[in-house]
């Protein structure tokens, strides 16, 4: 099981920061992601950690705003946003890559002054 938290609003150059709890599998064995998906699109990549942290990726509309990171003692990936966009709008949703792969339920990210 997945469960994101932190979305929220916020105002254009602010910041979040989201978590996605994991339980009921070896989260340390897992690859992670955060998607989003804004209305009328389809679910995008946003960033992604291998399974010991020792290589991410981003999406270009992202790299230097965002960070992804995780911590395998607490079973967490969180998403540092900064100087957010309204084109971030978006809910936010994180994916375990492994053996098997999990989705948490999304959490909503609004932009807007």
């Amino acid at each position: 099981q997945l469960v994101e938290s932190g979305g929220g609003l916020v105002q254009p150059g602010g910041s979040l920061r989201l978590s996605c709890a994991a339980s009921g599998f070896t989260f340390r064995n897992y690859a992670m992601s955060w998607y989003r998906q804004a209305p009328g699109k389809e679910r995008e990549l946003v960033a992604s950690i291998t399974s010991a942290s020792s290589s991410t990726n981003y999406a270009d509309s992202v790299k230097g705003r965002f960070t992804i990171s995780r911590d395998n003692a607490k079973n967490t990936v969180y998403l540092q946003m900064n100087s957010l966009k309204p084109e971030d709008t978006a809910v936010y949703y994180c994916r375990a890559r492994g053996v098997l792969n999990y989705w948490g339920q999304g959490t909503q990210v609004t932009v807007s002054s």
